[in-house]
């Protein structure tokens, strides 16, 4: 499918999507919302399609966020029930996403990136939730990610002074897993999803759905005794890759991953 605002690439495996507007620093208005939400519909959907990049168009931003000069001069704000960007509210992903973050990572930007399970970011990149500034607030899972993602203190320290963060101070944080060289930034991330991609995705899967889910039981008990009812552990237990994944440690082989 053909978009406006977004590129697609499936490199194999990989699904690379790029927030394409450079011109507003990647900023997103209602249609690259949808476009969005179809994009990630589609590699949700697609059994051959294991893990997804997330990057930016250009060199300046990853994503300034809500496209703020849209809304003023009256554009439609509307999104998908996915949420910003057509993934802040899509709660069913099991598929890993990686967030390659090449400049800004403002507002809805850093949104997009908190809601990827792994981020990578060039040594420029700069995150923030600097809604405030102008009289909004980061709820597109910003104010519930990040604390949850770095501990509530040093969240709020971000979140009541809108300050910005840089790459290293985001990996000493601990919401940025790799910081890289501008220019190394994509091979990074496709080492990442590589390293992913020689994993059951099968297991891959349960294990992301039996981490998100966990982390919303009342207990640690209750997440270890619950889990076996999780949906991806349950098609891990009947999948071919649960049959192939012993037989190849048996035959002393590389395992041939069929994804189901």
């Amino acid at each position: 499918m053909a978009y406006e605002f977004i590129k697609v690439d499936r490199e194999g495996p990989v699904t690379v999507i790029t927030l394409n507007r450079p011109d507003v620093m990647n900023a997103l208005h209602s249609p690259a919302h949808f476009e969005m939400d179809e994009a990630l519909n589609a590699f949700a959907a697609d059994p051959d399609q294991w893990v997804g990049i997330i990057t930016g168009a250009g060199e300046r931003a990853f994503s300034a966020g809500n496209d703020l000069k849209h809304q003023a001069g009256g554009g439609g704000m509307a999104s998908p029930k996915s949420g910003f960007a057509g993934l802040t509210s899509r709660f069913d992903l099991d598929k890993p996403l990686i967030a390659a973050v090449n400049g800004v990572a403002m507002g809805g930007g850093f949104e997009i990136a908190l809601a990827c399970d792994i981020i990578i970011a060039a040594e420029g990149a700069v995150f923030a939730l600097p809604e405030p500034r102008v009289g909004l607030a980061a709820l597109a899972g910003g104010l519930h990610r990040l604390p949850r993602a770095i501990g509530v203190k040093r969240a709020m320290g971000m979140i009541l002074t809108g300050r910005r963060v840089s790459a290293k101070e985001g990996e000493d944080l601990g919401f940025v897993n790799e910081v890289v060289p501008a220019a190394e930034l994509m091979t990074a991330a496709r080492r990442w999803a590589a390293t992913i991609g020689e994993l059951s995705p099968m297991s891959i899967r349960a294990s992301k759905q039996a981490v998100m889910r966990g982390l919303d039981e009342p207990s640690l008990e209750a997440a270890i005794t619950g889990q076996n009812k999780y949906p991806a552990i349950a098609a891990l237990f009947r999948s071919e890759d649960f049959k192939e994944g012993p037989m190849a440690f048996a035959q002393k082989r590389a395992p041939q991953w069929k994804g189901r």
